[in-house]
């Protein structure tokens, strides 16, 4: 079964959070570092992958994504600093790999 994912981004000032859904986080986060997509995160440089959840659908991580979305900049705090609590590239020693 294929995993999907929610992911927290921010720019390196942690001014920002994006939140996005993907069912290839490796890809996705590619994309974001190389500003593959006009929008939100490229606008506001948002490339550095603070948070994600993994899901075993997609339905379940779309449905998350909504939820976190409503929620306040704090709680959004909160729950980053729960996996990250210094806010760093979680991505950072990843290999790219976008196959």
């Amino acid at each position: 079964m294929k995993k999907s994912y929610v992911y927290f981004l921010t720019n390196k000032n942690n001014t920002v959070i994006y939140i996005g859904v993907t069912s290839n986080l490796n890809q996705r986060i590619y994309q974001h570092k190389i500003g593959y997509y006009n929008g939100f995160s490229k606008k506001y440089n948002c490339n550095k992958l603070i948070y994600f959840e993994e899901f075993d659908s997609i339905d379940e991580a779309i449905n998350r994504e909504k939820q976190l979305k409503s929620g306040n900049r704090k709680r959004k705090e909160s729950l980053i600093n729960t996996m990250n609590i210094e806010w760093k590239d979680l991505s950072e020693s990843w290999i790219l790999n976008t196959n």
